[in-house]
Protein backbone atom coordinates (compact mmCIF):
# COMPACT_ATOMS: atom_id res chain seq x y z
CA UNK A 1 0.00 0.00 0.00
CA UNK A 2 1.33 3.60 -0.70
CA UNK A 3 1.36 5.36 2.12
CA UNK A 4 1.80 9.23 2.58
CA UNK A 5 5.12 10.55 3.01
CA UNK A 6 4.85 12.38 6.39
CA UNK A 7 5.01 8.24 7.26
CA UNK A 8 8.24 7.66 5.96
CA UNK A 9 10.38 7.85 9.68
CA UNK A 10 12.89 10.44 10.66
CA UNK A 11 15.04 7.89 11.63
CA UNK A 12 14.88 6.23 7.21
CA UNK A 13 15.24 9.26 6.03
CA UNK A 14 18.54 10.04 8.09
CA UNK A 15 20.12 6.80 6.93
CA UNK A 16 19.60 7.46 3.39
CA UNK A 17 22.95 7.51 1.48
CA UNK A 18 21.70 8.45 -1.96
CA UNK A 19 18.17 8.80 -4.44
CA UNK A 20 17.81 7.17 -7.76
CA UNK A 21 14.83 9.23 -9.83
CA UNK A 22 12.98 9.27 -13.10
CA UNK A 23 12.87 12.41 -14.79
CA UNK A 24 9.41 13.16 -16.91
CA UNK A 25 6.98 13.55 -14.69
CA UNK A 26 8.71 13.42 -11.67
CA UNK A 27 11.55 15.58 -11.89
CA UNK A 28 9.44 17.73 -14.41
CA UNK A 29 6.54 19.41 -14.52
CA UNK A 30 4.11 19.49 -17.82
CA UNK A 31 7.47 18.33 -19.51
CA UNK A 32 9.80 21.14 -17.94
CA UNK A 33 12.67 21.20 -14.90
CA UNK A 34 11.51 23.40 -12.63
CA UNK A 35 14.22 25.09 -10.97
CA UNK A 36 13.23 24.08 -7.61
CA UNK A 37 13.45 20.57 -8.48
CA UNK A 38 16.88 21.15 -9.74
CA UNK A 39 17.49 23.13 -6.80
CA UNK A 40 16.69 20.08 -5.07
CA UNK A 41 19.07 17.94 -6.72
CA UNK A 42 21.87 20.05 -6.12
CA UNK A 43 20.83 20.26 -2.38
CA UNK A 44 21.02 16.62 -2.11
CA UNK A 45 24.10 16.33 -3.97
CA UNK A 46 26.07 19.13 -1.94
CA UNK A 47 24.94 17.38 1.65
CA UNK A 48 27.05 14.32 0.46
CA UNK A 49 24.13 11.92 -1.38
CA UNK A 50 25.08 10.46 -3.87
CA UNK A 51 22.50 11.29 -7.18
CA UNK A 52 21.43 9.49 -10.41
CA UNK A 53 18.68 9.99 -12.37
CA UNK A 54 17.07 6.90 -14.17
CA UNK A 55 15.34 7.51 -17.25
CA UNK A 56 13.56 6.27 -20.29
CA UNK A 57 15.52 9.56 -21.93
CA UNK A 58 18.00 9.29 -25.40
CA UNK A 59 21.70 8.90 -24.69
CA UNK A 60 21.93 12.43 -26.51
CA UNK A 61 20.35 14.05 -23.54
CA UNK A 62 21.95 11.78 -20.79
CA UNK A 63 25.23 12.35 -22.15
CA UNK A 64 24.94 16.39 -21.38
CA UNK A 65 23.13 15.15 -17.98
CA UNK A 66 26.33 13.35 -17.11
CA UNK A 67 28.21 16.41 -17.65
CA UNK A 68 25.97 19.32 -16.45
CA UNK A 69 23.77 18.53 -13.72
CA UNK A 70 24.93 17.63 -9.99
CA UNK A 71 24.94 13.84 -10.40
CA UNK A 72 27.19 10.99 -10.05
CA UNK A 73 25.71 9.93 -13.42
CA UNK A 74 22.39 8.60 -15.26
CA UNK A 75 21.00 5.24 -17.00
CA UNK A 76 19.09 5.74 -19.44
CA UNK A 77 16.92 4.25 -22.12
CA UNK A 78 15.46 2.32 -19.80
CA UNK A 79 18.15 0.62 -18.88
CA UNK A 80 20.26 0.51 -22.40
CA UNK A 81 23.34 2.18 -20.49
CA UNK A 82 25.14 4.39 -17.96
CA UNK A 83 27.10 7.37 -18.05
CA UNK A 84 29.09 8.72 -15.62
CA UNK A 85 31.94 11.84 -16.11
CA UNK A 86 34.83 12.49 -14.34
CA UNK A 87 36.12 15.69 -14.03
CA UNK A 88 38.74 15.62 -12.99
CA UNK A 89 40.13 13.15 -15.75
CA UNK A 90 37.90 14.59 -18.33
CA UNK A 91 36.55 11.41 -19.24
CA UNK A 92 32.95 9.96 -20.35
CA UNK A 93 32.87 6.38 -19.01
CA UNK A 94 29.88 4.71 -20.85
CA UNK A 95 28.55 1.37 -20.90
CA UNK A 96 26.23 -0.10 -22.62
CA UNK A 97 24.00 -3.43 -22.90
CA UNK A 98 24.79 -4.27 -26.42
CA UNK A 99 27.88 -4.02 -27.98
CA UNK A 100 27.57 -1.28 -31.05
CA UNK A 101 27.20 -4.09 -33.83
CA UNK A 102 24.12 -5.71 -31.74
CA UNK A 103 22.41 -2.29 -31.41
CA UNK A 104 22.70 -1.63 -34.92
CA UNK A 105 21.21 -4.67 -35.70
CA UNK A 106 18.56 -3.82 -33.38
CA UNK A 107 18.12 -0.89 -34.68
CA UNK A 108 16.72 -1.75 -38.19
CA UNK A 109 14.25 -4.22 -36.37
CA UNK A 110 12.60 -1.71 -34.08
CA UNK A 111 12.48 0.93 -37.41
CA UNK A 112 10.33 -1.84 -38.56
CA UNK A 113 8.23 -2.68 -35.82
CA UNK A 114 7.96 1.80 -35.37
CA UNK A 115 6.48 1.34 -39.22
CA UNK A 116 3.48 -0.97 -37.98
CA UNK A 117 2.75 0.46 -35.10
CA UNK A 118 2.33 3.61 -37.02
CA UNK A 119 0.60 2.13 -39.50
CA UNK A 120 -1.90 0.01 -36.94
CA UNK A 121 -2.31 2.88 -33.99
CA UNK A 122 -3.72 5.96 -35.38
CA UNK A 123 -2.57 9.23 -33.21
CA UNK A 124 0.88 7.44 -32.13
CA UNK A 125 3.82 8.94 -33.19
CA UNK A 126 7.66 8.60 -33.36
CA UNK A 127 9.00 10.28 -30.27
CA UNK A 128 10.96 13.26 -31.23
CA UNK A 129 13.52 12.88 -29.00
CA UNK A 130 14.45 9.15 -30.90
CA UNK A 131 17.59 10.73 -33.13
CA UNK A 132 19.57 10.58 -29.95
CA UNK A 133 18.67 7.35 -28.99
CA UNK A 134 21.35 4.43 -29.31
CA UNK A 135 18.84 0.93 -28.02
CA UNK A 136 15.48 1.85 -28.13
CA UNK A 137 12.42 3.06 -30.04
CA UNK A 138 10.06 5.38 -28.45
CA UNK A 139 6.53 5.55 -29.24
CA UNK A 140 4.74 8.87 -28.44
CA UNK A 141 1.15 8.84 -26.83
CA UNK A 142 1.48 12.46 -25.19
CA UNK A 143 3.96 14.31 -24.89
CA UNK A 144 4.12 16.08 -28.44
CA UNK A 145 0.94 14.37 -29.55
CA UNK A 146 -2.69 14.38 -28.43
CA UNK A 147 -3.53 12.11 -25.63
CA UNK A 148 -4.16 8.39 -26.78
CA UNK A 149 -6.73 6.33 -25.22
CA UNK A 150 -5.29 4.12 -22.75
CA UNK A 151 -6.51 1.06 -24.78
CA UNK A 152 -4.12 2.70 -27.75
CA UNK A 153 -1.31 2.78 -25.38
CA UNK A 154 -1.60 -0.77 -24.17
CA UNK A 155 -1.88 -1.85 -27.94
CA UNK A 156 1.06 -0.33 -28.74
CA UNK A 157 3.27 -2.10 -26.02
CA UNK A 158 0.90 -5.48 -27.11
CA UNK A 159 2.61 -4.45 -30.93
CA UNK A 160 6.44 -4.80 -29.67
CA UNK A 161 5.87 -7.62 -27.37
CA UNK A 162 4.51 -9.28 -30.34
CA UNK A 163 7.60 -8.51 -32.26
CA UNK A 164 9.61 -10.42 -29.75
CA UNK A 165 10.88 -6.56 -27.84
CA UNK A 166 10.19 -5.83 -24.32
CA UNK A 167 7.89 -3.12 -23.95
CA UNK A 168 7.37 -0.10 -21.23
CA UNK A 169 4.90 2.26 -20.63
CA UNK A 170 6.07 5.35 -19.46
CA UNK A 171 4.01 8.82 -18.77
CA UNK A 172 4.77 10.22 -21.89
CA UNK A 173 6.05 6.97 -24.03
CA UNK A 174 6.03 3.72 -24.91
CA UNK A 175 9.27 2.35 -24.78
CA UNK A 176 10.30 -0.75 -27.15
CA UNK A 177 13.90 -2.47 -27.01
CA UNK A 178 15.76 -5.97 -27.98
CA UNK A 179 18.07 -7.08 -24.67
CA UNK A 180 17.00 -9.00 -21.09
CA UNK A 181 17.69 -5.89 -19.02
CA UNK A 182 15.69 -2.72 -17.53
CA UNK A 183 16.32 0.00 -15.37
CA UNK A 184 17.34 -1.77 -12.26
CA UNK A 185 19.76 -4.65 -14.00
CA UNK A 186 21.56 -1.80 -15.26
CA UNK A 187 21.33 0.52 -12.02
CA UNK A 188 22.29 -2.58 -10.51
CA UNK A 189 26.09 -2.51 -12.63
CA UNK A 190 26.21 1.42 -12.42
CA UNK A 191 26.04 1.24 -8.21
CA UNK A 192 28.86 -1.43 -8.61
CA UNK A 193 30.73 -0.26 -11.34
CA UNK A 194 30.83 3.88 -10.50
CA UNK A 195 29.16 4.05 -6.91
CA UNK A 196 31.29 0.75 -5.39
CA UNK A 197 27.54 0.11 -4.02
CA UNK A 198 25.99 -3.59 -3.71
CA UNK A 199 22.32 -2.62 -3.95
CA UNK A 200 21.37 -5.78 -2.52
CA UNK A 201 23.27 -5.17 0.69
CA UNK A 202 22.38 -1.14 0.39
CA UNK A 203 18.96 -0.98 -0.92
CA UNK A 204 17.33 0.20 2.47
CA UNK A 205 19.33 2.85 2.46
CA UNK A 206 18.87 3.91 -1.07
CA UNK A 207 15.75 5.80 -2.45
CA UNK A 208 14.21 5.80 -5.72
CA UNK A 209 11.64 8.23 -7.09
CA UNK A 210 9.39 7.46 -9.59
CA UNK A 211 5.59 8.01 -11.22
CA UNK A 212 4.56 5.11 -13.34
CA UNK A 213 4.89 1.77 -15.17
CA UNK A 214 8.41 1.12 -16.54
CA UNK A 215 9.86 2.30 -12.61
CA UNK A 216 7.80 -0.52 -11.17
CA UNK A 217 11.22 -2.45 -11.08
CA UNK A 218 12.65 -0.29 -9.26
CA UNK A 219 9.71 0.52 -6.76
CA UNK A 220 9.85 -3.23 -5.94
CA UNK A 221 13.46 -3.21 -5.21
CA UNK A 222 13.62 -0.25 -3.10
CA UNK A 223 12.02 -0.74 0.32
CA UNK A 224 11.82 3.16 0.56
CA UNK A 225 10.67 4.10 -2.78
CA UNK A 226 8.61 6.78 -3.02
CA UNK A 227 6.13 8.23 -5.66
CA UNK A 228 5.38 11.86 -6.89
CA UNK A 229 1.77 11.87 -6.40
CA UNK A 230 0.69 11.56 -10.42
CA UNK A 231 1.73 7.81 -9.47
CA UNK A 232 -1.93 7.43 -8.25
CA UNK A 233 -2.81 7.60 -11.94
CA UNK A 234 -1.20 3.98 -12.26
CA UNK A 235 -2.91 2.58 -9.08
CA UNK A 236 -3.69 -1.05 -9.69
CA UNK A 237 -1.65 -1.22 -12.52
CA UNK A 238 1.61 -0.92 -11.47
CA UNK A 239 3.42 -4.33 -11.03
CA UNK A 240 4.95 -2.94 -7.63
CA UNK A 241 4.10 0.21 -6.12
CA UNK A 242 5.94 3.07 -4.01
CA UNK A 243 6.23 2.61 -0.54
CA UNK A 244 5.47 6.54 0.00
CA UNK A 245 4.00 8.78 -1.83
CA UNK A 246 4.55 12.87 -1.96
CA UNK A 247 1.43 14.81 -1.60
CA UNK A 248 2.26 17.03 -4.68
CA UNK A 249 2.90 15.99 -8.41
CA UNK A 250 6.38 16.33 -11.10
CA UNK A 251 8.72 18.67 -9.51
CA UNK A 252 7.23 19.66 -6.62
CA UNK A 253 6.79 16.28 -5.15
CA UNK A 254 10.34 15.39 -5.32
CA UNK A 255 11.33 18.71 -3.95
CA UNK A 256 9.12 17.28 -0.89
CA UNK A 257 10.84 13.78 -0.90
CA UNK A 258 14.38 15.86 -0.95
CA UNK A 259 12.74 18.12 2.12
CA UNK A 260 12.01 14.86 3.84
CA UNK A 261 15.49 13.25 3.36
CA UNK A 262 17.59 16.23 4.25
CA UNK A 263 14.88 17.75 6.66
CA UNK A 264 16.79 15.33 9.78
CA UNK A 265 20.47 16.27 8.49
CA UNK A 266 19.42 20.05 9.29
CA UNK A 267 17.17 19.52 12.20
Amino acid sequence: MMRPLAEMPPETAASVIGVFADIDDTLTTDGRLPARAYGALEELFDAGLFVAPITGRPAGWCDMIARFWPVAGVVGENGAFYFAYDREARRMRRRFFADAAGRARDRSRLEAIGRRILAEVPGAAIAADQPYREADLAIDFREDVAPLAPEKIERIAALFEEEGAKAKISSIHVNGWFGDYDKLSMTRLFARDVLGLDLETEKDRIVFVGDSPNDAPMFGFFPQSCGVANVRAFQGRLDAEPAYVAPSRGGDGFVEIARALLRPRTS
